[in-house]
């Protein structure tokens, strides 16, 4: 179970969500009332969820109400489906968040109970670590962090200088290096000529055990799933990490690696410095990814890849060698 790190402003009737975006309702009764927003992964019969135009169409789940346009609707081939209807399900998404959700105020933070610590803990006091968060045994936090309500810290871990931490759980024995932030809100948002609508993000930072992360990382938090960071895996100094990754464990990342918002990398991965990885991607165990090489497409076990774009290893240096000389 994890902590709330802001308001769910549910159950929200169907009529207020009609007044603030257009659309049509499909199976909708006139008092349905939504509990919460939540992605496709964390649907329940209460819930309100969305389905983009290339994303796959396996949900059949009549009891749960989707927001997709009519192009996907009729893809789902399920008469019994409940649906709001809309021209854009990426604006209609931005505007339906932050309906649901919104950060805790200075008020409400304030009311959580006093951070708790473990034992033989040494924080700076120039740091802040606001109430309702967690710290356990043995955890160092240097000058000048900032640790936002309700995160957890596990034991021995250790926190840097300048470090910034919102909207995280850590495990036990990680190590993030000065000047990184964690937690922030992601990349996300639908483009309106003068007024773009930002998508409230609501999912967390998970970070597990034995984790380092290198000085000046960014990792965002995500927005309807959590963004994770598997036991084990190391990132190097300039990584950013964007919003509903997965790493999975044992994995390595050199200098100046971007991860794309989505992107579900599996164990055992090694990249150099400066690999881009698109978003919407799975790449899986046991991958090597060259330096500067650019992955925009799935990747099976076992491959090894380099180039922009990346491609076999052995079938770059052979085009390589042809067009090159040695």
């Amino acid at each position: 179970m994890f902590p709330s790190f802001s308001k769910n402003l549910g159950p929200i009737n169907i009529d207020i969500i009609k007044q603030h975006i257009e659309c049509k309702t499909i199976n909708i009764a006139d008092n349905e009332i939504f509990k919460d927003f939540v992605g496709i992964e964390n649907i329940n019969s209460k819930s309100l969820t969305f389905l983009h135009n290339n994303e796959p169409s396996e949900m059949q789940r009549s009891d749960t109400t989707i927001i997709c346009t009519e192009k996907k609707y009729q893809q789902l081939n399920n008469i019994n489906q409940k649906a709001l209807i809309v021209n854009n399900t990426q604006e209609a998404v931005a505007i339906v968040s932050n309906l649901f959700y919104r950060n805790l105020t200075k008020e409400e933070i304030l009311k959580l109970p006093n951070p708790n610590f473990g034992n033989n803990c040494n924080v700076n006091e120039q740091s802040r670590i606001e109430n309702g968060t967690i710290i356990g045994n043995n955890v160092r936090i240097g000058f000048n962090a900032f640790i936002g309500h309700n995160c957890i810290i596990g034991d021995d871990s250790k926190i840097e200088e300048n470090v910034v931490i919102t909207n995280t759980v850590i495990g036990e024995n990680v190590k993030i290096g000065r000047n990184s932030s964690i937690g922030q809100t992601g990349f996300g948002f639908f483009l309106k000529k003068n007024s773009n609508i930002e998508i409230y993000h609501n999912g967390n930072v998970v970070i597990q055990s034995n984790v380092r992360i290198g000085s000046g990382c960014t990792i965002d938090r995500g927005s309807f799933d959590n963004t994770i960071i598997g036991k084990n895996t190391y990132l190097d100094n300039l990584c950013h990490i964007a919003h509903n990754v997965h790493i999975g464990e044992n994995s390595t990342f050199a200098a100046m690696t971007g991860i794309a918002g989505s992107a579900k990398i599996g164990n055992n991965v090694l990249a150099g410095g400066q690999v881009g990885i698109a978003g919407h991607i799975i790449i899986g165990n046991n991958v090597q990814i060259a330096a500067k090489s650019g992955v925009f497409n799935n990747l099976k076990d076992n491959e090894q890849v380099m180039g922009n774009p990346a491609i076999n290893k052995y079938k770059f240096i052979k085009t390589y060698k042809k067009n090159y000389g040695k």
